[in-house]
């Protein structure tokens, strides 16, 4: 590489871990080229996917990469405060188990913060509908040469980088290639998810008698706790409401390379049926006026010893899969992201592997910790075995027992890693 050339990092997959860390090497001074398997573009794609919780550190990288903090704030809405609530599934009534008037979070549509950050990159950066096949490393661990198949045409093309960043989610098949034996862990429940858009339909009984049994909607993160089940419920920007209910199950069997599962129309109107037993009447219209909602298996696994070899590195899902008990998984990969071009801006190219080993130490106990913590969350709220505790049950749960629902208690939840200051 001659000194006026810039390094090159490929990045494998263009999710938000894969465009939070296009914005960070760029910014760092790296050329980047980003492989993704979809042909769905965010310019082509429909507005779809879930809600998600940004923590005041995500807000403020995810605003320096785009330039204009009003752009951010316009898409979101604020999440202040955390309220856990036991529902009593007979009398269908609820009362506060532990309220935190402090998160500082926003609420955003997964799609709505994707285009965001994709739209101020360059567009010629991205190769959508490329598979990523292989990759191998030069002898001199200099550069890596990355293959891909172009999906309309089966053509196979060579992409030659520095840096082979593995942003290719929590199967990630680049990770495979260092842990062939690794496996995810089931954690013993699913997710229907969905976002009701009741846009024009304001004044409709579904929508002012979900605002008078959730009052706080706008500004609040619900989270309802049933016998051995949990809720999620808050608003997004434009009109739209988040939901989540978690199910406990047994494993499912499903295809090799997806944690959701297509639903039919059977198995929504039998889930319809269960939430009229679990849930109030309110929440339960939600859900049965949400345009297909989905099923959501969710995995974690035991935190890894390593995320990177030589100079391939894996950053968001494929470095920590976590459950999203904690809010982390994209806070997790905008911080990945952050950390990782500034190591590369503190050691240069031509001392990658200092780099990354800071990048790595900076960020593996933290996210270590916060995967155990975000797993035991879950168990907790879904009310099931811990060795160091009964069941969770929200109908005897004491003060003390409710004060461990809190998004408070995250390891490193206010933490802010020096690199970045």
């Amino acid at each position: 590489m001659s000194e006026n050339e810039k390094p090159k990092a490929v990045v494998v997959g263009g999710s938000i871990a894969g465009v939070a860390c296009a914005h960070s090497l760029i910014t760092a001074g790296w050329e980047v080229v980003v492989l993704e398997k979809s042909s769905i573009t965010p310019t082509t794609g429909s507005p779809t996917g879930a809600g998600l919780g940004l923590d005041p550190l995500a807000q403020r990288l995810v605003q320096s990469w785009l330039g204009r903090p009003d752009l951010l704030h316009n898409s979101t809405l604020p999440l202040t405060v955390d309220l856990n609530q036991a529902t009593d599934s007979e009398k269908k009534v609820s009362w506060t188990l532990a309220r935190d008037e402090n998160l500082k979070f926003r609420a955003a549509l997964w799609a709505d913060l994707h285009a965001l950050l994709y739209h101020l990159l360059p567009s010629n950066i991205f190769f959508w509908g490329h598979l990523f096949l292989s990759f191998c490393t030069s002898h001199d661990k200099k550069s890596v040469k990355i293959k891909a198949k172009v999906l309309q045409t089966d053509e196979i093309i060579e992409i030659v980088g520095n840096l082979l960043i593995a942003a290719d989610g929590c199967l990630s098949s680049i990770r495979q290639n260092f842990l062939p034996d690794f496996k995810l862990r089931y954690s013993g429940y699913c997710a229907w998810r969905g976002v009701l858009d009741f846009s024009g339909k304001e004044n409709s009984e579904t929508v002012t008698g979900i605002r008078r049994a959730y009052p706080e909607l706008g500004k609040c993160l619900y989270f309802d706790l049933g016998s051995c089940t949990h809720g999620v419920l808050y608003e997004l920007q434009n009109r739209r409401l988040n939901w989540i209910w978690y199910v406990n199950q047994a494993e499912p069997e499903l295809q090799r390379n997806s944690v959701t599962m297509k639903v039919s129309s059977e198995m929504v109107h039998k889930m319809h049926q269960e939430a009229e037993k679990v849930w109030v009447p309110e929440l339960v219209e939600v859900m049965k006026e949400t345009k297909d909602p989905f099923l959501n298996f969710i995995y974690d696994s035991d935190p890894l010893e390593q995320i990177f070899w030589d100079n391939v590195v894996l950053v968001g899902d494929a470095a920590h899969p976590t459950t999203p008990h904690g809010l982390r998984s994209t806070n997790m990969s905008i911080l990945d992201a952050a950390v990782l071009g500034k190591c590369l801006t503190k050691w240069g190219a031509e001392n990658l592997q200092s780099a990354l080993r800071e990048y790595q130490s900076i960020r593996l106990p933290v996210v270590s910790k916060q995967v155990l913590h975000a797993r035991r969350m879950g168990r907790i709220k879904q009310g099931l075995f811990l060795p160091d505790r009964e069941p969770f049950d929200p109908k005897t749960a004491t003060s003390e027992d409710c004060q461990d629902l809190q998004q408070q208690n995250m390891p490193f939840f206010n933490d802010v890693p020096m690199i970045l200051m």
